[in-house]
């Protein structure tokens, strides 16, 4: 993807507003860089990566590049798998951020009219208060419940009569068979959902959609990068539009570290443009993209990146090949009679490696049959051969967050 001249520019001017930090995070990263020697998209594939470990290390305020007295909120990342990420943010930080998160509303049709159930976390969390900012600048009704208990929100969204959801893939599915089980379903008022914070399959989607009754839109981001609101899906559902005046994005070879070519699926890397509490230069976020050539249907201009198919870091290798949980999603889809929600347990017994694929289903009889028919499915499209379970709709354990998946027990 070329770099747009207005782009470069703001990302000298940054290079430029960052090395005058005293003492900064990029001072120090880039000491070893004239960055005012930059004057190409080449000269800027130069500068290192930023990665997430040099942003734990920074803990607690070593990212900020601006005194505290510009500094009016903090988020930060949940630290579950080791020390937090903060990000400190400015005034202009939240307004920019807003104006994101308004422009995906926009995207996905929403107007002041519109009744949006937030549940995501709020706190620390970017996610809750993103989702809020973004309404109220649209001017529509914000419905802050935040996550958990489900009788309040089934309840609220039946009285206040919201027409936009906004969640996890997660916790829509659960309030869809929540609803779906209660029978209210003719009660509920909601036409379009916005979901994002963890990567869906087809069928999960098709789910949600089906028994809520609404058209989903993907909206994605990251705690570092502002939160979620950096991209957002269309009407036309091919991918997410990403807001380039805001973000400047590359794709890479997460081994070789090289730039991909257009329509290549690599790890994202995102640059911001504007940002001014805590900067970002070549921060790899190990989210697995693309970026879709063309103009959309839609007619925005903004460039797409792909839905995401997953993560670097969420890869496990199971008797030497590399399984990522979008494989499985996709052999899910196609195979008839499995649902969307599945589990694998990953453990090492008697000298060799185990891969348990739980998954649900509404057959009923004999599910043996189905089970052979996901192992030899597994054993074609992802080369192991697994031990498939068949279990219940509802018999896997349902999340108000984010969904764990994979579990590997080998360590």
């Amino acid at each position: 993807m070329n770099m747009k001249q207005e782009q470069f520019d703001l990302i000298k001017k940054q290079l430029g507003r960052l090395a005058a930090v005293d003492g900064g995070f990029y001072q120090k990263k880039f000491r070893d860089f004239d960055v005012t020697s930059i004057q190409s998209q080449e000269d800027f594939e130069k500068l290192p990566f930023t990665n997430k470990d040099e942003l734990r290390e920074a803990y607690p305020l070593g990212l900020q590049a601006v005194p505290d007295e510009e500094i009016v909120r903090i988020h930060s990342s949940s630290g579950t798998t080791g020390t937090p990420i903060i990000i400190p943010y400015t005034k202009q930080d939240v307004e920019d951020w807003a104006v994101m998160f308004e422009r995906c509303y926009r995207t996905a049709g929403l107007t002041n009219r519109d009744r949006v159930q937030i549940t995501p976390g709020y706190g620390l969390w970017t996610a809750g208060i993103g989702f809020q900012a973004g309404v109220e600048r649209l001017g529509a009704m914000a419905i802050p419940m935040g996550p958990g208990n489900t009788d309040k929100q089934i309840q609220m969204m039946i009285d206040l009569k919201s027409t936009v959801l906004g969640a996890t893939s997660s916790y829509a599915l659960l309030l869809a068979e929540e609803i779906t089980r209660r029978g209210v379903k003719d009660q509920i008022h909601l036409k379009k959902g916005i979901i994002g914070s963890e990567r869906w399959g087809e069928k999960m989607r098709k789910r949600i959609a089906n028994e809520l009754g609404v058209q989903l839109y993907d909206i994605y981001g990251l705690t570092e990068i502002y939160g979620p609101g950096i991209a957002m899906s269309c009407d036309e559902e091919c991918g997410m539009h990403y807001w380039d005046d805001y973000v400047y994005c590359e794709i890479i070879n997460p081994h070789t570290l090289e730039q991909v070519k257009d329509g290549e699926i690599g790890e994202l890397v995102i640059t911001t443009l504007r940002k001014e509490g805590a900067p970002l230069i070549r921060y790899r976020t190990h989210d697995l993209t693309r970026f879709l050539p063309g103009e959309c249907a839609c007619g925005r201009a903004y460039p797409r990146i792909d839905t995401l198919i997953g993560r670097t870091d969420d890869m496990v290798k199971v008797k030497g090949v590399n399984i990522f949980p979008g494989q499985i999603d996709e052999l899910l889809r196609d195979i008839e009679g499995a649902s969307s929600e599945y589990q694998v347990m990953i453990d090492h017994l008697n000298g060799k490696d185990i891969m348990t694929l739980f998954f649900e289903t509404d057959a009923a009889g004999d599910r043996e049959p189905l089970e052979t028919n996901v192992r030899q499915h597994f054993k074609t499209k992802i080369g192991i051969t697994i031990v498939p379970r068949a279990v219940s709709i509802g018999e896997l354990p349902r999340s108000e967050k984010k969904s764990t998946r994979i579990f590997d027990n080998r360590y």
